[in-house]
């Protein structure tokens, strides 16, 4: 099952992916060359939006979610990888330290922890999963609806090293965002490897910084490829000292949204795309789909209720907002029962392992599909998921699609390697 494509204005797209597939050889050593001089993410994964007349990303996870939602047959590639991942970083690594989200009793959440335990079991490691939250005070077996069972301990900290009880892990994997910041627990670890690093935490990570870098990515990739970025590439700026509930700061917002929609309305005349530009309003620090907004038009910042208000001034752990991206919305004119739906693609070091559509049947196709409410659908994996079929006609075959996600989920995940770079602070700075 390929998701439809409900437009008639695919051209573009189609000659994208023509062009893709044909530069796959010239593609495939241009990433080659990067990940030479560049560390890819220990894993991550990247929301697309097909508009049918562009293909971009529009976020970029780099402590992913969800793994529960691959199926079993994808398993042996994300295995394969993580084999790839630790050995570059500790060969010899036997432990393997999982921290979770510190809400323990969020069985999503924990479905995706056994998930990724599983996974890294396979690859030859013995993992357990240990929280940093102050609450948990004695190991916690919580039973899952699919039949697993995640035990949650409470971890424990000696000089320089982090583990639990009669565990001493030689590297600790993240699955915690650190939106409500790095917890003391976590650092200076100087005798351990700390994946992600807590740089990548949203107490550091913003999405202007991340899209500033992916913007350079495009331009790169567009120049090699012989397209216009745009196509690849959502147009942004930023809005900073924004205070929702006391409206403070709006002025600026509203020239950040007035300026991003006049750009892509010269786009959408170039191209003769008959389509009424938006933009989306984020939280330039900060994940889980909260505290965003679909502006068509300028004026609909004025006047906006206390209720709205209230909901756009808030991230993840009841975190203030007070800058913001604006973001050019791509439309997503994939269907999966007749539900709007988007592609998310999962990564682990530089391969792409998986995937799913996230679909939502109460949501518009310019709106954000991370919402309560949404579900899941796996990528429809018919033979491989990335390697194309020469000859099949653009848009019509499923290798053929994925092949060009993975493309660009793949320069999302360079965009954060440069990004990560670029904030790392045992970075030597040269002038």
């Amino acid at each position: 099952m390929v998701p439809h494509l409900i437009t008639a204005l695919t051209g573009p797209i189609n000659e994208l992916e023509q062009r893709i597939l044909d530069s796959m050889p010239a593609i495939e050593r241009w990433f080659r060359l990067e990940w030479m001089e560049h560390t890819p993410p220990f894993y991550s994964s990247v929301d697309i939006r097909n508009a049918g007349f562009k293909l971009a990303p529009v976020d970029t996870n780099l402590f992913p979610g969800g793994w529960n939602h691959l199926t079993d047959e994808m398993l042996p590639l994300a295995v394969q990888a993580a084999m790839a991942a630790i050995e570059k970083i500790c060969p010899e690594a036997r432990n393997l330290l999982i921290i979770p989200e510190n809400h323990s009793g969020n069985t999503f959440h924990l479905a995706n922890i056994a998930q990724l335990v599983r996974i890294f079991n396979m690859a030859g490691l013995h993992v357990r999963v240990g929280s940093v939250s102050p609450d948990l005070k004695k190991a916690t077996i919580t039973e899952l609806p699919g039949g697993d069972k995640v035990v949650l301990e409470p971890v424990v900290r000696t000089r320089h090293r982090l583990g639990l009880k009669h565990f001493d892990p030689c590297t600790i994997l993240l699955n915690n965002d650190l939106s409500a910041g790095a917890p003391g627990i976590l650092e200076e670890l100087y005798e351990q490897y700390l994946l992600p690093p807590l740089h990548a935490g949203w107490s550091v990570r913003r999405k202007s910084r991340h899209f500033q870098c992916y913007e350079d990515v495009a331009k790169r990739f567009g120049k090699m490829l012989g397209i216009d970025p745009w196509l690849i590439n959502p147009l942004f700026t930023r809005a900073e000292g924004v205070d929702f509930e006391a409206d403070a700061g709006l002025e600026g917002l509203r020239a950040a949204v007035d300026a991003t929609l006049t750009k892509v309305r010269r786009k959408y005349k170039e191209y003769g795309i008959n389509e009424k530009p938006f933009v989306l309003v984020k939280p330039d620090n900060g994940t889980h789909g909260l505290g965003i907004m679909t502006v068509r038009d300028v004026r609909e910042l004025d006047g906006l209720s206390r209720k709205a208000r209230h909901s756009l001034a808030l991230t993840q752990d009841g975190q203030a907002v007070h800058d913001v991206i604006v973001q050019e919305g791509v439309l997503t004119r994939e269907r999966v029962h007749q539900a709007v739906a988007e592609p998310v693609v999962y990564m682990m070091d530089r391969y792409v392992v998986g995937g799913f559509y996230r679909m939502h049947a109460e949501r518009g196709d310019d709106e954000n599909l991370n919402a309560p409410g949404a579900a899941f659908v796996p990528l429809a994996f018919e033979r491989s998921h990335h390697l194309p079929q020469p000859g099949a006609r653009p848009g019509a075959s499923a290798p053929n699609r994925f092949y060009m996600y993975g493309v660009v989920a793949r320069l999302a995940m360079l965009a954060a390697s440069y990004e990560l770079e670029a904030t790392d602070p045992q970075a030597e700075v040269y002038d």
